[in-house]
């Protein structure tokens, strides 16, 4: 009798207890539901993995640069843009700044040692360190870049001043911060030229981009007991400013296009993915990689 007079009262209790839950439960999905109206449009691609770092990118005005900067700084980054584009430099800093973002902008010529010293101390400054390097400044000359018996050494030491030198220039200053840090990450942007002789008649940017992966590399083995890494992203043909030269004749469009095992040229867009891991702590195990975001061209 007992057994069962308490049987009652706790099935008496449970039930109240199952019809709270379920109102409760309800407020909950309600709450939810009304909070995902208010964030109609929102990139849900973006979780936030930077917060807390500070990020120079190089080449950030327009193209790749511009696409990983603007990323960089949605996923949680203090953004320091360089490049010798002071218009469009200065507008992303604006429109980021303006979308409650944090970024700031640094005219710099990298091939100029004192520049690349006055950026990093910009950063340094205002932050109070330095977590990413993104190198991504580079210049193509379609013009001048020819063969090598037909190149002249003026474009020759152009091309590399800004493409290898830049990219040690910028490698050797930031360097002393992550050193103090105790941690740190560098990615240069590379290209096919640089690993397979695709494009013939551009020898000094074929050249400079085979260089950046073997500096690349030689500071990764230099570094790694220093929790430094470092790495390399391969983007394809991409449908950029620099490659526009090219791409603006339909047909040769299409003939690149054609040649890409995934169909299709790359967007600016393509790079972020690849950008952030490697900014980011998920790839605290990688350095010395060299990472292709070429729709699959050279895997053909």
């Amino acid at each position: 009798m007992l057994l069962q007079q308490n049987f009652r009262q706790s099935s008496e209790t449970q039930g109240i207890v199952h019809r709270y839950d379920v109102v409760s439960a309800l407020v909950i999905v309600r709450s939810l539901d009304l909070k995902l109206h208010n964030l109609k449009g929102t990139d849900w691609t973006v979780c936030m993995r930077l917060s807390d770092k500070v990020i120079v990118v190089t080449g950030a005005a327009v193209g790749l640069g511009r696409a990983a900067a603007a990323r960089f700084a949605r996923e949680g980054a203090s953004v320091v843009l360089a490049d010798i584009n002071e218009t469009e430099g200065n507008a992303l800093a604006g429109k980021l700044v303006a979308q409650g973002l944090k970024a700031v902008f640094v005219r710099t010529d990298v091939s100029r040692e004192d520049e690349v010293k006055a950026l990093v101390n910009a950063a340094l400054v205002r932050y109070g360190r330095i977590d990413v390097l993104h190198n991504n400044a580079a210049i193509l000359l379609s013009d001048r870049d020819l063969p090598v018996h037909e190149l002249s050494l003026e474009t020759w030491e152009y091309v590399m001043g800004v493409n290898l030198r830049g990219a040690f220039l910028c490698g050797k200053y930031v360097l002393p911060a992550m050193l103090k840090q105790g941690r740190g990450s560098i990615v240069y942007l590379g290209s096919p030229t640089g690993i397979v002789g695709c494009a013939p008649k551009l020898s000094a940017y074929s050249a400079s981009k085979a260089g950046v992966a073997g500096l690349a590399r030689a500071m990764a083995a230099a570094y790694a007991r220093n929790s430094i890494r470092v790495n390399v992203i391969i983007p394809g043909t991409m449908d950029t400013p620099m490659n526009n030269y090219i791409l603006c004749n339909d047909e040769v469009r299409e003939q690149f296009r054609e040649a890409v095992p995934l169909g299709r040229l790359g967007t600016p867009s393509d790079i972020e993915g690849i950008a952030v891991f490697l900014a980011s702590d998920e790839s605290s195990y990688c350095t010395g990689g060299i990472y292709m975001c070429d729709g699959g061209l050279t895997a053909v």
